[in-house]
């Protein structure tokens, strides 16, 4: 956009240029001749060069084609007035933009697992060794390792802070992935990513969204729950990410006790923040390709 604007700029200052000079060429000239009678009819405007002018325009008449032609309206002339995206052909502005988000409703009841049983879509668990389908980043804050942790169903792989908490919970972050085999809706999917955490025992919502993350169908809900007597603060991502002609869950949770909140705010808040899932057999979408300006490079997509 910047460009196109830069162009008008010049054909604009171009043209005042123009119609400057011209008029002084006229005045000039009108100057040079002696005064005529006033003709019976109101004269034309100031006649450019670029108008044709037929032999009797001494007597006041002119062809039909230069009635009072202001200079922006002359042939070849530009018309500041009208802006590019008014001009017959172009495409206003709005018209560009992407069409509204689908509106997602979240569902009240039945968890992800519940939706793909009745589809009879199958849930097929991941590990993370040898898995190349995805591309999938969770950051390691300073004094987290990897753990295993047989509490946590498939999992993935499950990150702890070892160094820090209260001695009764330990902050964590817990990641499953699952190969989903079957038919099904994404969309439709992703409205149930909200339920499994709303059956948690006391759970308190504090935030929710349903936006894609990654351009990828993705749930993201955050608040509190209790658990063997202590209250416990989380944030839970599903995501059905793509990778080629299949599909896959990656859901994760990053969960610490509620007195320890402030204290691995750093922690959690980098692990949140730069989770990243991607496919390595995805291309810019050509919607959303953005083209390089002239004098600047387009930096590679970073993944």
């Amino acid at each position: 956009m910047i460009r196109i604007a830069r162009n008008w700029r010049v054909a604009i200052g171009g043209v005042a240029a123009g119609a400057a000079a011209v008029v002084g060429f006229a005045g000039a000239t009108a100057s040079a001749e002696p005064v005529l009678p006033a003709p019976p009819n109101p004269s034309p405007a100031t006649v450019t060069q670029t108008v044709t002018v037929a032999p009797e325009a001494n007597t006041g008449a002119v062809t039909p084609a230069t009635p009072a032609m202001a200079p922006s309206a002359l042939p070849g002339a530009a018309t500041p007035a009208i802006a590019p995206s008014a001009l017959p052909g172009a495409a206003a502005p709005t018209a560009l933009a992407t069409a509204p988000a689908q509106t997602l409703v979240p569902a009240t009841s039945g968890t992800l697992t519940d939706f793909f049983k009745e589809k009879g879509v199958e849930m097929e668990p991941q590990k993370a060794a040898g898995f190349t389908a995805l591309n999938i980043v969770l950051p390691m804050p300073t004094g987290w390792t990897v753990v295993p942790d047989p509490n946590v169903p498939d999992a993935f792989t499950v990150i702890a802070d070892r160094q820090g908490g209260d001695g009764l919970y330990t902050s964590n972050a817990q990641l499953v992935v699952y190969k989903l085999v079957g038919d099904f809706d994404p969309k439709e999917a992703i409205t149930h990513g909200y339920v499994d955490s709303e059956q948690l025992f006391n759970w308190q919502s504090t935030d929710a969204s349903m936006a894609d993350f990654g351009g990828f169908p993705s749930s993201l809900i955050e608040g509190t729950y209790r658990e063997n007597d202590m209250t416990l603060n989380t944030s839970r991502r599903h995501i059905i990410a793509t990778s080629g002609s299949d599909r896959y869950l990656v859901s994760l949770a990053v969960t610490t006790s509620a007195s320890q909140v402030v204290a691995t705010a750093d922690a959690t808040d980098a692990i949140v923040n730069g989770f990243k899932v991607t496919s390595p057999t995805a291309t810019p979408s050509p919607s959303t390709a953005v083209a390089p300006a002239p004098s600047a490079p387009v930096p590679a997509p970073q993944f």
